[in-house]
Formats: C-alpha cells, structure tokens, sequence
C-alpha cells in the first residue's frame, strides 16, 4: 500500500511540473523574438461555451491549448476583486446593480448567465480564484482592471503568479508611470494604443523611450498606410505585437466572423500573421487554433 501511496505522489507531481513548464513555456515564447509560433488569446474565456469570465470559460481554455485568457475585473463592496466585463451585472447575472453595490458573499449567492442569458449553474470567480486555477497552466491578460492594479498585484505575490500576468491600459506612458509606477516594473505591462486616432505615433515613442514594453495591444478601424506603418514601427522596435480579431473595427476588418462565417481564413488571421503578430486574441479560439496549427505556427 506505501508503495501505491509513493507511485500516486509521483504522478501527482509529473502532472504538476507539466503544468508549470506549460506555463514557463507560453512565457518564454511570448517575451522571446521568435515569430515562430504565435499566441492565442481567448476573449472572456471559452464564453460560447460557458459564462463569460467564469472558471469553465477559463478551464475550456486550458484544456483546448490556449495561451492566454482574457478577464476583466470589478471590486465588490467589500474589497475583493471578481471577475466581471460590465460596469452592471444585469447581462451577465441573475441580479441587478453594481457589482461594487454587492459584497462577494451576495454576489455568490447569485448565478451566471449564459450567452443566451439563461441563468447557469455557475458562480462569479474572484481574482485570486481564477488565478490559482490558472497557475502553472496559462497566461492571463487583464483587461478592464487597470483602476485595480496595486490590489492585483497583491494578489498576484500572494497567488505566486505574477509572471504569468499581463497587465494593460490605453494610457500613456506619463500617466501610467506616475499612478502605478511602483509595481509597473514588478510584471508584464503592455499599452493599448489606437492606431487610427490622432496622437497614437508619440503615445508609442513615449513607451519605447521610457518603458521598452515587451508588447503593444493595437487597435485600428482600417489597415491603410499610416496604420501599417505604425504597426511596422512597433514591430521593428521589437516588442511584440497584439491584434484583436473580436470585431472589424479593432482590426481592420480582418475579424473572426470574416474567417469563420465568410470562410476568409487567409484574409483575416492570415493578414494579421503577415502584420508580423505574436499575439491574437479571438472569440473563436478552438477555430483560429485549429488555423494556426494547420500552418505549423502553433504546437
């Protein structure tokens, strides 16, 4: 009986450094300059399949091969960080309100909404929930969560998964620095810029002079001249690049719904491979895995 004890803690212990070399591996790839393999972000998760920003969301993921997960975070009434899109929880819970209006017991005794708004039996996660589920085993990108960053960063020392964090903001470099700047060295940072806004080229200069970020998310609602040459710009400086293929106007029209539904695979994710992207985040994950895998740029 020892001996089955010995051989189960064993393979306990196999599936865990598995989990963290996946994890070490997805870090390595997304901070070194291989453009060899590319990098799939899964918007609030697996939401077709699940609630948005849930745990089965998040674990769907996990389990199809995605990199990184998308989140978005809100704080309840009585300080602890959930993971919630809208500033109301109206669309994606069984309540009404603020989710700072409610205290994380309250908001518990509540359900999830499904895409089709039917209640579910699943829970608002919080923060340090969700990141021990993903530590060892997947990237996160906090998105809607910048108001909140010293507190999740605490989060993240206390979890021991600040290296597998990706804070962001469309801010510039000034602000950021001065509100944040004591934990914005402490992990990945990377700024939101749109591109097809006035004033994008020296919110970029800004960041590469003072920052040197490891990566740019870009947003632009064309892919004219002025917005290729600013994409080229950041890709020849070295930090990677971040595309988002949620809808046309973050991207140029090279969205999901062009590779899936008008069957344009080559025009939209074959696009922003040509852009030169690390990183793209999708509502179709298991889709644009399938797509990228068939090209030999992801295991």
């Amino acid at each position: 009986m020892k001996k089955i004890y010995i051989v189960l803690l064993l393979l306990c212990c196999c599936q865990w450094a598995c989990s963290q070399d996946k994890a070490t591996k997805i870090r390595e790839s997304f901070l070194s300059g291989q453009p060899s393999e590319l990098l799939v972000v899964s918007h609030r998760g697996d939401w077709r399949n699940a609630p948005e920003n849930s745990l089965q969301a998040i674990l769907n993921c996990i389990e199809m091969g995605v990199d990184m997960v998308e989140i978005d975070l809100k704080k309840t009434k009585d300080g602890h960080l959930v993971l919630m899109h809208d500033r109301l929880i109206n669309r994606t819970m069984n309540g009404k309100g603020n989710a700072e209006d409610y205290t994380l017991a309250e908001l518990k005794a509540m359900n999830l909404k499904n895409g089709a708004g039917c209640k579910t039996r699943h829970k608002i996660p919080t923060f340090e929930e969700v990141m021990l589920l993903c530590k060892g085993k997947i990237m996160v990108n906090v998105d809607k969560g910048y108001d909140y960053f010293k507190e999740a960063y605490a989060i993240l020392e206390k979890t021991g998964t600040a290296d597998q964090c990706v804070m962001k903001a469309g801010l510039a470099y000034e602000k950021v620095k001065a509100e944040n700047g004591e934990v914005l060295d402490k992990m990945i940072f990377m700024p939101v810029v749109n591109l097809h806004k006035e004033g994008a080229e020296a919110i970029i200069d800004s960041y590469l002079e003072h920052m040197k970020p490891a990566a740019f998310e870009l947003v632009f609602d064309n892919d004219g001249p002025e917005v290729q040459r600013l994409i080229k710009k950041v890709r020849d400086s070295g930090a990677k690049i971040f595309i988002n293929t949620l809808w046309p106007e973050l991207c140029g029209g090279h969205d999901d719904d062009r590779a899936v539904e008008l069957k344009q695979p080559e025009e939209s994710w074959g696009w922003v491979v040509n852009q030169g992207a690390k990183l793209i985040q999708t509502d179709r994950p298991a889709l644009l895995l399938e797509y990228l895998e068939g090209k030999k740029l992801h295991d």
